[in-house]
């Protein structure tokens, strides 16, 4: 097993932005001597006062000990150019997002350091293939991805590149873990894991947005009550920066070969194009000028509960039905179910998505009051769900649906018939993405979860979510989604496809 960095080594970073300063601060407090430098003049100076304050405010809530906060505030110095940093064991740039600028600063470094220093990139995107090519010892170079804030997120992407030592990503992996990070191998290709594996998280709620499904706000308060994510897509993409989501966006999708999987959205172009970057610029998918007020999601009002109730089957959907209308006191009858139906409501009928449309649904299964009901991360503790109606359902049959599901205490957003709804498309594609990065050996399952669970704040990791959900039923999702669209964008990861084939999860 190979040894992390000792303590006793002096670490530098190069770069004394939020991610350097914050890279920085996670290295002293974990008891190294860290060198910052940065080419703007007293930057790092600046940066080294504000972690201190940052320490004491710390100690004083208890976070760490005063004598602790005062240790690693003293442990941090500046550099005052980079020929100071030749006695570092690691040095870590978090530069700006240029090939050519990071390629300059580490051949350069290579000249002033021993060869038996270790170099970590904190690149988000970039190849650390690329980077090392321009270097006559590539093998001490992997990626060093924080996320930000770095003392605050808790994981740590460890790249490798083509010519990476083996020792070096270990070395890195179990230098990242002894700092308290949780740390995950990935192979150098586009994006990583989080940043390629996030793709679908937006790609579909702007799909849902382009078809007319829903607007921003009920989109995002159905991921948010019923899928269990921190932030709506679309909030979250105002929070990063329209530009910034844009152009990791395009970046992967030009990586990719134009692979239509990462197509970029027009609407997003439209919004960069016109200067709607988001919270920073004051518009974005939301207004968030003075006296603008967010829209509400769209919720259904109340309806007359039916006359007769009936949960059917004992599918996860359906026992959590019956478990909610149980504690609303609410009668009804309990019936088997041979078709996927999880309750009736009078004349209508409800199932949960597969991917299929409920009017192709309704057509098929010979069902005119069809109404469809969305994935749920947990359908006992959600506050919302989503609803959709065949094009054939009468309006009181899905008011009936309705009725029921507020009298289980639920909120009900009415979205427009789309394939797949909102969160089990949106989950079916994280799914997806996160096998076919496991398939081609960029990272393992377990790598590709917490990545997801620890970098991005996901409620579940993708590949442990489909198989709760059951990943021959995601199976059919992507399936059916490719069927109604005739993308390739829906194509299935034969991962996905050889785990449906031998009866097992991606787990297991």
């Amino acid at each position: 097993m190979t040894n992390a960095l000792p303590q006793d080594t002096l670490v530098a970073v190069v770069g004394a932005g939020a991610m350097g300063a914050g890279i920085a601060q996670v290295a002293a407090v974990a008891g190294h001597r860290v060198l910052l430098l940065d080419n703007r003049p007293q930057a790092a100076e600046a940066a080294i006062e504000g972690l201190r304050a940052q320490l004491e405010k710390l100690a004083a809530k208890g976070k760490m000990t005063a004598e602790a906060a005062q240790a690693a505030g003293q442990r941090l110095q500046a550099a005052a150019q980079l020929s100071d940093l030749g006695a570092a064991a690691l040095v870590i740039e978090a530069i700006v997002e240029s090939l050519p600028a990071k390629q300059s600063l580490f051949a350069e470094l290579e000249t002033l350091v021993s060869t038996e220093c270790i170099f970590g990139s904190n690149t988000s995107s970039i190849s650390i293939t690329a980077i090392g090519s321009a270097l006559k010892h590539p093998q001490r170079l992997a990626g060093l991805h924080f996320f930000n804030p770095a003392p605050v997120m808790a994981l740590v992407e460890v790249v490798s590149g083509l010519a990476t030592d083996a020792q070096v990503a270990e070395m890195l992996f179990a230098t990242a873990t002894a700092w308290g990070k949780t740390a995950v191998h990935a192979k150098s290709t586009p994006g990583f894991i989080v940043n390629r594996v996030a793709r679908p998280y937006y790609a579909e709620a702007l799909r849902l947005r382009t078809e007319g499904a829903g607007d921003c706000a009920t989109l995002d308060a159905v991921m948010r009550e019923s899928g269990g994510f921190r932030m709506g897509p679309f909030e979250l993409m105002d929070m990063i920066g329209l530009d910034v989501n844009f152009a990791v966006t395009r970046s992967v999708w030009n990586a990719y070969f134009n692979d239509p999987r990462y197509l970029p959205s027009l609407i997003q172009q439209d919004l960069v194009d016109a200067g709607y970057l988001g919270k920073k610029s004051g518009r974005g998918y939301y207004d968030y000028r003075a006296g603008a007020v967010k829209p509400a999601p769209q919720t259904e009002p109340a309806h007359a509960r039916p006359a007769r109730i009936v949960v059917c089957g004992e599918a996860p959907a359906a026992q959590a039905l019956a478990t909610r209308l149980q504690s609303a006191e609410v009668s009804f009858e309990r019936a088997a179910s041979t078709d996927g139906r999880i309750a009736q409501a009078d004349a209508a009928v409800l199932f949960v998505t597969d991917g299929r449309s409920a009017t192709q649904r309704a057509a098929e299964g010979g069902i005119a009051n069809t109404v469809l009901i969305d994935l749920a991360l947990d359908y006992k503790q959600a506050t919302r769900v989503a609803l959709a109606a065949a094009g054939q359902c009468s309006e009181s049959a899905f008011a009936a649906t309705c009725a029921v599901l507020q009298a289980a205490g639920l909120q009900v957003t009415r979205l427009a018939d789309v394939p797949g709804m909102a969160v089990m498309r949106t989950v079916a594609m994280l799914a997806n993405e996160a096998a076919d990065a496991v398939y081609q050996g960029v990272c393992t399952p377990r790598a590709a979860d917490d990545a997801m669970r620890l970098g991005v704040n996901y409620p579940r990791g993708p590949l442990a979510w489909a198989d709760q959900v059951g990943l021959a039923d995601i199976q059919q999702v992507l399936r059916h989604l490719n069927a109604c669209y005739g993308e390739d964008r829906y194509r299935i990861s034969p991962l996905i496809q050889r785990q449906v084939y031998q009866g097992k999860s991606i787990h297991g």
